[in-house]
């Protein structure tokens, strides 16, 4: 394997009328970002970009240790406390759980990227239509031989529509915004609860009602459709366990687009399994594939049809990291010229 490359950071440009300036250096470790590095670079800056994602731990720590930036999904201590000359580290996503803030010199900044919130919203959809109308089911009879509809079995149901129904949304950040918006242009009638109930609604998003967690019973007991899309934390871990699955309709629906552990898994596959729920579209695990079982779950979720069971990749649209790539550049150039950052959820101390 071709050996890493570490180069010198150039002089500092000086000169009369020249203010003096000197390149940023940056790390980049997330191999899913590293596929955009044109749309990174598109800045222009004579900064040096160093794609270091294919690399040994050893050499990662390497070129921390010189690094300005650093754009990743994941920093762990060793790797923070190596980057003492840190000023920017830059996540590729929104969730940036997996920073050792804690480790990081006080000198460096923490900004996140989004840009998906519409491809899930796109797989909320798509999961929903498919699980209210048998998808799954259908499939694997039709591939089996049997032409089952309702003209030749009598215990085949009729599709339901999305017009009509109840869309109940935990959380109303940017996720829970854009279900929304979709699911009203298909008639749905949006409910949501929210950390701050008071708060302005998104811009397009016009629900029958929000209210505080405190009222998560309610919307459950009356939402045909329940979509989960808040982060994790220890306020929502376990937000959604057996009690509030018992209070939901036995004809409802549960998305979880948020973390695996804001739902508790044993009791979302006993209400599965029983059928007190008639379906769920599982696209957030409780942890990595490990040890070969996939999916990562003490349950064997992938025998049951009716659940939708997706490799946690509803964002996973082309667009999504075209976008945060272009955040970061535009972050970096920020940087650079001594300009506020944006979506900072680390200002420097």
């Amino acid at each position: 394997m071709t050996q890493p490359v570490f180069p010198e950071r150039p002089p500092m440009k000086t000169g009369a009328g020249v203010a003096a300036a000197q390149p940023l250096r940056i790390v980049v470790t997330d191999p899913i970002i590293s596929r955009f590095e044109q749309e990174l670079k598109y800045d222009g800056g004579a900064h040096h970009w160093v794609m270091a994602s294919g690399w040994s731990a050893e050499d990662q720590l390497r070129a921390l240790a010189d690094a300005d930036v650093v754009v990743c999904s994941a920093l762990p201590p060793e790797q923070a406390a190596a980057a003492a000359r840190l000023r920017l580290v830059h996540v590729t996503g929104a969730g940036y759980e997996k920073i050792a803030m804690d480790s990081l010199p006080p000198a460096a900044a923490v900004a996140n990227a989004f840009h998906h919130a519409r491809p899930i919203a796109e797989h909320v959809v798509m999961v929903t239509l498919m699980l209210s109308r048998r998808v799954l089911a259908a499939d694997t009879e039709l591939r089996r031989g049997q032409w089952r509809t309702i003209a030749t079995s009598p215990d085949v149901p009729f599709h339901p529509t999305l017009d009509g129904m109840v869309l109940g949304l935990v959380g109303l950040g940017s996720i829970g915004a854009e279900v929304a918006r979709l699911g009203a242009a298909l008639g749905m009638r949006v409910r949501a609860v929210r950390g701050n109930p008071g708060a302005a609604h998104p811009e397009g998003v016009q629900p029958e009602w929000v209210g505080g967690t405190a009222e998560l019973p309610k919307l459950l007991e009356t939402s045909d459709v329940v979509v989960v899309t808040v982060p994790l934390s220890e306020e929502t871990r376990g937000l959604i366990g057996a009690a509030e699955l018992e209070r939901m309709k036995p004809s409802a629906l549960l998305v979880n687009v948020a973390r695996g552990p804001v739902v508790d898994q044993a009791a979302l596959y006993a209400a599965l399994s029983e059928r007190r729920i008639a379906g769920a579209g599982i696209d957030v695990w409780w942890g990595a594939p490990a040890d070969g079982k996939v999916p990562p779950s003490e349950f064997p979720f992938e025998r049951l049809d009716n659940a939708v069971l997706t490799p946690h990749h509803s964002g996973h649209a082309r667009t999504t990291f075209e976008r945060r790539a272009a955040d970061i550049a535009a972050n970096v150039a920020r940087l650079a010229a001594g300009r506020p950052l944006f979506n900072v959820v680390r200002e420097p101390r």
